[in-house]
């Protein structure tokens, strides 16, 4: 039987924000990544927290894989030096790859892009599609409202509460790390 180390997916960011913590979140999670063996897959983009996220696990050493539609190869800087880079036609098909070369889901603070990303593969885990683990690095309480959000969904009886039970919140990337290696192995 031959080993195949695991992949994180990471959603996150085109833009860094406006705390200090999201970059630096961002920089320990890419090394943390290679330091542990677990190959980054995210939207291959060098810019705002993607981009602090894939250096940080170059540098380290990481392995990475980056998937970016053609229309954004401009806008975000497409990370062409990356391990394993990916063209795709559209939107749709970047987080289809994306999502089906990993076995793990990582929420890093972003904009609407990222709030996309989590609510689809959220919804996939409601609807039994998958079982990977979806983890929110609740950076200076920055999901706190995402949370309420889902909370409040499932109190006015629009989800399970079980809809609560696919997220794991984590404060802090030590805590991701050792939610990730309970999940991954």
């Amino acid at each position: 039987m031959s080993m195949r180390s695991s992949s994180v997916c990471v959603y996150c960011g085109s833009r860094s924000g406006t705390r200090p913590a999201y970059q630096q979140a961002a920089e320990t999670l890419g090394a943390l990544l290679a330091d542990e063996g677990w190959r980054l897959v995210y939207g291959a983009g060098d810019v705002g927290l993607m981009g602090a996220v894939a250096r940080a696990a170059q540098t380290a050493g990481g392995d990475t894989f980056g998937v970016i539609p053609g229309h954004l190869l401009e806008r975000e800087v497409g990370k062409r030096d990356l391990t394993r880079f990916v063209v795709t036609e559209n939107m749709h098909e970047r987080k289809k790859v994306m999502f089906m070369n990993s076995d793990a889901v990582v929420v890093l603070p972003g904009g609407a892009g990222s709030l996309d990303e989590f609510f689809e593969v959220l919804t996939w885990r409601q609807l039994g599609l998958h079982a990977k683990p979806i983890l929110l690095l609740n950076v200076e309480g920055f999901w706190d409202p995402l949370m309420s959000l889902v909370d409040h969904v499932i109190a006015q009886g629009f989800a399970d509460a079980t809809l609560r039970d696919f997220v794991t919140v984590v404060p802090d990337v030590e805590s991701l790390a050792q939610e990730l290696r309970r999940a991954l192995g």
